[in-house]
């Protein structure tokens, strides 16, 4: 039979990689139980740490934010954005305009994205592209946005819609004397850009 009578430890130093004195207090308690306590930890900072230098604890790694959540979020709003503008197909199109009866080119791709609750979508064509992370055609994905440019300076927008019958479409609100409509892409003078972040 056990006794019951504790056992006491005496401390020992502890060598090795703290290179500081460690006390161990243990007791043997009951049948064979053992309870360690350290006390006075002070381990040695790095060899080339600054002179009376010592080790601070170290906070844990912040958790990773919920990309795939908000990504999730994002493409709901996207595609939330393309029902708004395929809504507004037939309105017409009027130079200023930001609906929600009449458009003009960035007014349509503004209004909808707003509308889908994408913030920061500036109001004109040439500003949009400026906000728009810039892809490759390649990379394009339904709700981007396309850029007509001249060469230089950006004078058309419209949404990405997808590809059909081997051309990409978008909607957009063309010119003066037409209504917003769902067309193939006419010229290969134009971006890409995207609002996903």
């Amino acid at each position: 039979m056990h006794s019951t009578t504790p056992t006491t430890v005496e401390p020992r130093r502890v060598t090795g990689p703290l290179r500081h004195a460690v006390r161990l207090g243990a007791r043997v308690v009951g049948a064979g139980a053992l309870a360690v306590t350290l006390i006075g930890v002070s381990p040695t900072p790095p060899a080339d740490a600054a002179p009376g230098a010592t080790l601070q604890a170290v906070a844990p790694a912040a958790q990773p934010t919920a990309k795939p959540a908000a990504r999730k979020k994002q493409e709901r709003r996207i595609g939330k954005a393309i029902s708004i503008a395929r809504n507004q197909i037939g309105d017409r199109y009027r130079y200023g305009a930001t609906g929600p009866n009449a458009f003009d080119c960035s007014g349509l791709t503004s209004y909808a994205f707003r509308k889908a609750g994408i913030k920061g979508i500036p109001r004109t064509s040439s500003a949009q592209a400026g906000w728009a992370k810039r892809i490759a055609r390649s990379k394009m994905r339904r709700g981007d946005l396309v850029f007509f440019h001249n060469g230089g300076s950006v004078y058309h927008v419209g949404i990405f819609t997808g590809v059909k019958d081997g051309k990409r479409r978008i909607i957009h609100a063309p010119s003066t004397g037409k209504r917003v409509q769902a067309a193939k892409i006419w010229t290969d003078s134009w971006f890409a850009g995207t609002a996903r972040r």
